[in-house]
């Protein structure tokens, strides 16, 4: 495997945290639009199984909050959320100025 492959994994796959909360920041998501929202504004798909893992972990965690959405199970990213994904924009802010 080429290196850009896997960072390429590395950034996708591996850390769907990041995009999960990134996707509840503004607006209530439906756990059953999570992979085809990730695919049309980050460029790739998921596997579903693992998209439920993480949803559930975060959710468990505190990191999302159960909504409803047009009756049907939601999230929205909490506070806690987004200052994970600031500690991460920041962490790759930093690595980016050192490359």
């Amino acid at each position: 495997m080429e290196p850009i492959q896997r960072f390429q994994n590395a950034v996708k796959e591996n850390n769907l945290w990041i995009y999960i909360l990134s996707l509840g920041k503004e607006r209530e998501v439906q756990d059953k639009e999570v992979s085809k929202l990730i695919f049309e504004k980050f460029g790739f798909l998921p596997n579903n199984i693992l998209v439920n893992r993480v949803l559930f972990r975060l959710k468990n965690d505190g990191y999302l909050n159960r909504e409803k959405l047009k009756g049907e199970k939601a999230y929205k990213t909490t506070e806690k959320g987004l200052r994970q994904l600031e500690q991460m924009k920041n962490i790759c802010q930093d690595l980016l100025q050192k490359i």
